[in-house]
């Protein structure tokens, strides 16, 4: 389905980011048969975090379901950063090993930026490593692993405007390294009008009310509310913030008032449900990414 900014129906369009997860999972795995590949992923997990826990099972599971080479690590919590930095290094010269993801957050007593920057940048399916980033920032986008959570993002705003941004403008609400900047990176490639709001903005929701596409990443539950919206926006809400409810409950919400901009917005992604299947789908397109560069490399050194 794909809406102009302004045919705003009053009828806004809930993206099925399952779906969308779903039909990209489906690709990589028909070409993963079509091609005679077995991309190789390998998951780190350092301490017993339930959370990440359930994330490292549900990346291992995914790659596993496209015909992968799945391994997970999972060392205890007090396990030395030397212990981890080597791991990554032997992961780094194993041939078969095509993307090495280490889950974060680690603990206090590991170096995150340290460990990122020790793996491969050519087996970085996460984007972080500088290198990455300077592909991403500098429009080197075939080079680039680029961070799995704005690719997905960005193939859910496709689905809904199409291939062609050109011209609109977009305001990504956040300006963390692993969202809010390489989303703008992105967004700018495809010849969108980019406005980042944080924290020292000065009156953001009059930035935000310009904006044909909002991006929410900021990790404020509700933040974004219906008078930040221009009718006909097309919304993603990166966020997911679990909040208490009455009885001791609770559920998860993004960074968007959902309840309030559905009634303004063209199309508007949900929480659970929107943006966070695309990124472990992403995962899975990034290790092919990167094992089909490998072949590649391996073929142009012969």
């Amino acid at each position: 389905m794909k809406i102009a900014p302004s045919s705003f129906t009053n009828q806004p369009c809930l993206i099925d980011g399952k779906a969308a997860a779903q039909e990209v999972v489906a690709a990589v795995k028909a070409a993963v048969e079509q091609e005679g590949l077995r991309p190789g992923l390998a998951v780190i997990l350092v301490g017993d975090d339930p959370a990440s826990a359930v994330y490292v099972r549900n990346k291992s599971r995914r790659a596993e379901e496209c015909g992968f080479l799945s391994q997970q690590f999972s060392l205890p919590a007090d396990t030395r950063e030397e212990a981890l930095l080597q791991l990554i290094a032997r992961l780094n010269g194993d041939p078969a090993v095509h993307g090495i993801l280490v889950q974060l957050p680690l603990p206090g007593h590991i170096d995150a930026h340290k460990v990122i920057q020790a793996i491969d940048p050519r087996k970085d399916v996460d984007g972080f490593h500088y290198e990455n980033v300077g592909h991403l920032a500098t429009g080197g986008l075939t080079e680039a692993l680029v961070p799995c959570t704005p690719l997905g993002a960005l193939f859910l705003i496709k689905q809904v405007l199409g291939e062609s941004l050109r011209g609109l403008h977009a305001v990504v609400i956040g300006r963390s390294n692993i969202v809010g900047k390489p989303m703008a990176s992105l967004l700018l490639q495809h010849d969108c009008t980019v406005t980042i709001v944080h924290s020292r903005t000065l009156s953001p929701e009059a930035v935000c009310r310009q904006a044909d596409i909002v991006v929410a990443a900021v990790g404020v539950p509700g933040l974004v509310k219906a008078d930040w919206v221009k009718p006909g926006a097309v919304v993603i809400d990166v966020g997911i913030n679990r909040i208490d409810q009455p009885g001791g409950d609770t559920r998860l919400v993004g960074d968007v008032d959902f309840d309030g901009v559905k009634t303004v917005a063209s199309a508007i992604t949900p929480v659970p449900g929107g943006v966070g299947p695309m990124t472990i789908a992403m995962l899975m397109q990034n290790t092919l990414n990167a094992a089909r560069r490998s072949r590649i490399q391996q073929a142009t050194a012969g």
